[in-house]
């Protein structure tokens, strides 16, 4: 089925009123029968996308990363086995992984005396891992366990030597 514009303006608009989850989800499908899930998941992700994109600025300001880091410091120490971090994305109103870099830049800042800055750290944080993931996940598990554990433990230490952990 072809959606049109003011299908498409409708759904959009439901969005506004529903946080990001799969409940909300299945609320969208429920309300717009006539649609796929497919289509419905393209156009929350779309509407989401462009709610981040919009806040983005709101979210870096120095004021706000120290609220958030914070608010993140006295949750844990009361409670270290609550989900602090994603219950301070959702409230107020940002992605719990977008959430958490701001946290992790914040606390690269604090306790690390190198000449890379924080946010630096963390995009080669994310691109070692996910070069080592992927060489994990092209070799069997068991091969790796077995043969690949000198190669795998040398990799993880000079990935902690590179970031400088």
């Amino acid at each position: 089925m072809i959606l049109t514009k003011a299908q498409y303006d409708e759904i959009a608009q439901c969005l506004v009123s529903v946080p990001p989850t799969r409940q909300s989800l299945r609320k969208l499908k429920q309300r717009f029968p006539s649609q796929s899930q497919a289509t419905l998941l393209s156009i929350f992700s779309q509407e989401y996308q462009k709610h981040i994109k919009r806040t983005h600025a709101k979210h870096h300001t120095s004021e706000a990363i120290e609220s958030y880091y914070q608010r993140y410091l006295n949750g844990v120490g009361r409670n270290g086995t609550a989900p602090v971090l994603l219950e301070l994305a959702n409230e107020v109103d940002y992605a719990p992984s977008l959430m958490a870099r701001i946290i992790l830049e914040r606390f690269l800042q604090e306790h690390e005396e190198t000449p890379l800055p924080p946010f630096v750290k963390v995009n080669l944080l994310i691109a070692l891992d996910l070069l080592l993931s992927t060489s994990c996940q092209n070799s069997s598990r068991r091969s790796l366990k077995q043969v690949d554990r000198p190669l795998q433990s040398s990799i993880k230490h000079t990935k902690t030597e590179f970031i400088g952990l």
